[in-house]
């Protein structure tokens, strides 16, 4: 088990110094919190990835009905070079 490279010794220690600093009857309610913070986050982060995506597919629709067809630019080279 290894979560942002710390491993399990290292969280119990950290888990053990938490519930020496806190108290028992707190640690419960800062790991909700915790847990409340972490998944408003990932949320954040989807609905960013989300709008992102639907603006690039808006970009890319908006960019691919202003290219010019094949048969445009051929009429427009024949019209250029008969001047």
């Amino acid at each position: 088990m290894n979560i942002f490279g710390i491993g399990l010794p290292e969280m119990a220690v950290i888990f053990t110094i938490a519930l020496l600093v806190f108290g028992p009857k707190k640690l419960p309610e800062i790991g909700r919190s915790f847990g409340k913070a972490l998944r408003g986050f990932q949320d954040a982060s989807r609905d960013f990835e989300s709008e992102f995506t639907r603006e690039t597919k808006q970009l890319e629709e908006a960019v691919a009905s202003k290219k010019p067809e094949p048969e445009k630019l051929a009429a427009v080279k024949e019209d250029s070079t008969d001047s």
